[in-house]
């Protein structure tokens, strides 16, 4: 079970017990003006970092329920004292209490998915990282059940980068990328594990290999083809552009 998930039940078993304890010293212990339901406080807090806002303002609904039920059955206090804007302010300020909490809490998960999600992943294109893979084909081999590593690079990369910079060679590296995720299944767990090296694992014998290959072979010649259309539509411009120069250069003399 995962580490979150047991923290968070360890925070609602204890805002459980605490509404409890809360509810019994009051009943035991209130007088007129000692305002033990301020302890209340605590609970809502925590079913709050443990469920987020919305469980939060549910919080702040049972701290009131139980605040004015304390009352209604304490024999040192009138029961009246349940109907006024005293018990309303309750609800407005356990319920805000909660979903602020539960709002900072929400955040702050948020904000962790994130930074987790930036830690695994590769920041060109969004693929597992070469640290999530290593961990990945070694939970695989230690699984004893058959997969496949299939390995690929670009061709050419530094060449696209030279000619025409590295933004471009970036933009084939994400469009590389894409085609590898159209041509994989959900479940199979693809890396960039070089500057032009992808890997991918999936489960299968020798077979699955081949068609796999064959299916990229087959998609990414396609995008090869256009870089090399590429390749001769700038070649012929710097051509047409020299050209016009020498033009221009015997026509001054």
């Amino acid at each position: 079970m995962p580490a979150a998930w047991l923290e968070r039940r360890l925070l609602i078993v204890t805002a459980v017990t605490l509404y409890g304890a809360v509810f019994i010293a009051f009943l035991v212990f209130e007088v007129p003006g000692l305002g033990l339901g301020h302890f209340f406080y605590i609970p809502v807090a925590l079913l709050a970092l443990a469920g987020g806002t919305r469980i939060g303002l549910l919080g702040g609904g049972i701290a009131t329920a139980l605040y004015a039920l304390a009352i209604a059955v304490t024999p040192r206090l009138p029961t009246r004292d349940v109907l006024t804007l005293a018990t309303v302010i309750r609800l407005v300020t356990y319920s805000s209490c909660g979903a602020l909490v539960g709002w900072f809490a929400n955040e702050h998960r948020r904000h962790l998915e994130q930074m987790r999600e930036l830690a695994d992943r590769d920041f060109l294109t969004g693929l597992l990282n070469t640290r999530v893979f290593d961990e990945a084909l070694a939970r695989r081999c230690n699984a004893e059940t058959p997969f496949l590593l299939v390995l690929g690079d670009m061709d050419d990369l530094k060449l696209l980068n030279d000619t025409h910079g590295h933004t471009a060679g970036n933009q084939k590296l994400r469009d590389l990328a894409d085609a590898l995720r159209r041509l994989t299944d959900a479940e199979d767990e693809l890396a960039r594990v070089g500057g032009d090296e992808f890997a991918v694992l999936i489960e299968g014998r020798l077979a699955g290999a081949a068609q796999l290959c064959a299916q990229l072979r087959s998609d990414l010649e396609a995008q090869d083809l256009f870089r090399k259309a590429d390749d001769r539509l700038y070649a012929a411009k710097l051509i047409q552009r020299n050209h016009q120069v020498v033009a221009q250069l015997a026509g001054s003399r």
